[in-house]
C-alpha cells in the first residue's frame, strides 16, 4: 500500500478504534455497496478515496464493528 493511502487511512483511524459509546459506527450493507454508518450523527460517513474506504472497512470488520443489512439508524423527524 502506498504512503498516501496510510496516511489517508489515519485520518479514519477512529472508525475502528474504540468508542465510548457502544456501536456508535455500523457497517451497512446495502443492496449495492457497504457504507460506514454513524448512529449517534445519523448518517453516513464520506470516504471519497474508494481504495481508502475499503481498507477502513477491512480495518472495521477485524475491530467487530457490526454489521446490518436494515437501516442502522434514527428514522428523520
Amino acid at each position: 500500500m502506498s504512503t498516501r493511502t496510510d496516511n489517508d487511512n489515519t485520518r479514519y483511524a477512529h472508525l475502528w478504534q474504540g468508542s465510548p459509546y457502544p456501536h456508535r459506527w455500523v457497517l451497512w450493507d446495502t443492496a449495492d455497496d457497504i457504507l460506514v454508518f454513524d448512529r449517534d450523527a445519523n448518517g453516513l460517513v464520506d470516504i471519497d478515496d474508494e481504495r481508502v474506504r475499503q481498507e477502513v472497512v477491512r480495518r472495521m470488520r477485524e475491530a467487530g464493528v457490526p454489521e446490518s443489512d436494515d437501516y442502522p439508524g434514527r428514522p428523520c423527524s
